[in-house]
């Protein structure tokens, strides 16, 4: 069997003081976000992006002051529910092309996600007396 060759929009690794000193790999092709931990022992994990349901970021000053941040996605994935991408280079920039991919694959799959408009009141109905 051929190894096929992946594609990557994006690829980086977690970042220690601005310096990518760490065993910890990010990846992001067309349909998945992929997560690689460790050095001899090696685990990976993947996310189909249509299952994203949040992407939030957050910046501390120390990140900040290195062009880092923090993105996590939250999914309806079984092995990996909340997946956080920690001290990545350009956060909100790796955000805007995590939305724009999980959106695309949302409509190249036509899933669609309801979400509830409203909510049940606690009302008591009153009887009219005769």
């Amino acid at each position: 069997m051929a190894k096929q060759k992946m594609n990557y929009l994006w690829k980086d690794r977690r970042r220690r003081m601005g310096m990518p000193l760490s065993f910890t790999r990010y990846a992001l092709s067309e349909d998945r976000l992929f997560l690689s931990v460790g050095f001899f022992s090696v685990k990976d994990d993947e996310l189909l992006l249509y299952r994203v349901r949040d992407i939030t970021t957050r910046r501390s000053l120390w990140q900040r002051l290195f062009g880092m941040g923090t993105v996590t996605i939250i999914s309806t994935d079984k092995s990996q529910p909340t997946l956080v991408l920690k001290n990545i280079k350009r956060p909100l920039e790796v955000k805007e092309l995590i939305h724009q991919q999980v959106e695309e694959m949302k409509l190249q799959r036509r899933v669609r996600v309801g979400e509830i408009m409203g909510s049940y009141d606690d009302e008591e109905f009153e009887d009219d007396e005769i």
